[in-house]
């Protein structure tokens, strides 16, 4: 059997988990930092949880696991029959993998209340699944890294999160655009423009410019059975840049003013932070999911900065009002964002961003030339390792040459040579690879030079 993995699924060698670890724990350390949790939820949730939330084309996307044993025994014969998998699929499971980590976590939130204070301040690092077609930087199998807060509508958190962005991205060294925009204000253009009932199919469109262009956001619009008046004045709106201008422009709107309000409150907290990326307020920003009800974040790489990086958002999140009252729990505002990890891991790769020295790679390789000098660095070997320096030591003590190779593909900095000399002397040989040079040391002062 040729041996494979399912697509939008990928391995990792060594130096890619290092290198995605240096991404978590980067991102993790501003978490904590600023006061947020750690938690986990299971890798599948019931389709009941998840079914709803996301919009049509997130519900389509989303992996369903079939029911234990014989799945076909209790399926519905007639939907079996006419070949309609959607009225099938409720009968054959009931479980799915998580699409998300949103809508587990405001599960998770209503299961748990009564263990938790409120405002409850969360991360989470965990995998995702999503049936969608494989690309750069999309993939069927990824993780985020999520950080919200629940129990509380101060739009401080909003501003909170942006700094979250803005030190993460600056601690990887990647120059970012953050941009922001309010649901509310999205609900405003719709009221204006006469079609308040149809603002999810106005987003949708709206949602795809940065791919279809303004001619294709009006095509999609008229072809979704909006009229040219109305598509005339959304268009419109969709080009103001400035937030009082769009402010008038939502006249007779309630609902797009108070969007511009919470706009405007959220850049006053952030008044005197000294960004290190940019912040960018963007009318435009639409995305799908239907479960935001306030402020929406998305983050891109700055193509100003990076001209050669082509990638879609890294980052992106929002404001749910009520996301907890679908499992009973009302009153429950909450408000986060998630960070694309693989795509993080792509730009920096691109960049060449990760740093010279892995601190999870190997530091040392002991090699020996017989049997006693093996058991004699096998000695050495632990003194390093209880000193908390990475070190191996080759299995036997073959060819020297074949124990050289060992250390170059594993690309070790350092070898530590012990013979007949060594082992009398108390003075190691460690080797520089890089460089070629050679110096006698004892223990500890190898300890030392390496710590």
């Amino acid at each position: 059997m040729k041996p494979s993995i399912p697509k939008g699924t990928r391995d990792f060698l060594p130096q890619q988990v290092n290198r995605r670890n240096y991404i978590f724990d980067t991102i993790r350390s501003v978490f904590v930092k600023y006061g947020y949790q750690a938690i986990e939820t299971p890798v599948m949730e019931n389709l009941s949880t998840l079914t709803g939330k996301y919009g049509e084309e997130g519900d389509r996307l989303l992996f369903k696991v079939l029911n234990n044993g014989d799945f076909l025994k209790k399926a519905d014969a007639a939907a079996l029959e006419a070949g309609d998998s959607n009225k099938l699929i409720p009968s054959i499971s009931k479980r799915g993998l998580r699409y998300d980590l949103t809508v587990p976590f405001a599960r998770f939130v209503v299961m748990c209340q009564n263990d938790l204070s409120f405002p409850f301040k969360r991360y989470q690092i965990q995998p995702v699944w999503r049936a969608d077609r494989p690309q750069k930087g999309r993939y069927q199998e990824f993780y985020q890294c999520d950080v919200d807060v629940v129990g509380s509508s101060s739009l401080s958190y909003e501003a909170e999160l942006v700094q979250i962005y803005d030190e993460v991205f600056g601690k990887l060294g990647v120059k970012t655009i953050t941009r922001i925009n309010n649901r509310k204000i999205l609900a405003g253009i719709a009221e204006v423009a006469g079609i308040a009932k149809q603002m999810v199919t106005m987003t949708v469109a709206i949602d795809k410019l940065d791919k279809i262009g303004l001619d294709g956001v009006k095509n999609e619009l008229s072809n979704r059975g909006i009229g040219d008046a109305a598509i005339e004045r959304i268009t419109s709106i969709l080009e103001i840049k400035d937030v009082d201008a769009l402010a008038t422009a939502l006249d007779g709107s309630e609902t797009g003013q108070e969007g511009v309000a919470e706009i405007k409150t959220v850049m006053e907290y952030l008044e005197g932070y000294e960004f290190q990326n940019q912040l960018q307020f963007d009318v435009t920003l639409a995305p799908g999911l239907n479960y935001y009800t306030g402020c929406i974040f998305e983050v891109n790489v700055d193509t100003e900065a990076h001209p050669d990086v082509k990638m879609g958002s890294i980052g992106g999140g929002g404001r749910y009002a009520d996301l907890t009252s679908v499992f009973g729990l009302k009153n429950m505002p909450g408000v986060g964002v998630s960070f694309g990890a693989e795509r993080i891991y792509d730009v920096l790769e691109e960049l060449q961003l990760f740093p010279a020295e892995d601190s999870a790679a190997l530091k040392v390789l002991f090699v020996s030339f017989d049997d006693a000098s093996h058991r004699y660095a096998f000695r050495c070997l632990n003194q390093l390792r209880a000193a908390g320096i990475n070190a191996d030591l080759y299995p036997d003590p073959v060819k020297m040459k074949k124990q050289m190779k060992y250390a170059n593909d594993r690309q070790v900095p350092f070898v530590v040579l012990i013979g007949d000399n060594e082992m009398e002397t108390g003075q190691l040989a460690l080797k520089n690879m890089e460089t070629g040079e050679q110096e006698q040391l004892t223990v500890e002062a190898l300890i030392e030079r390496l710590s």
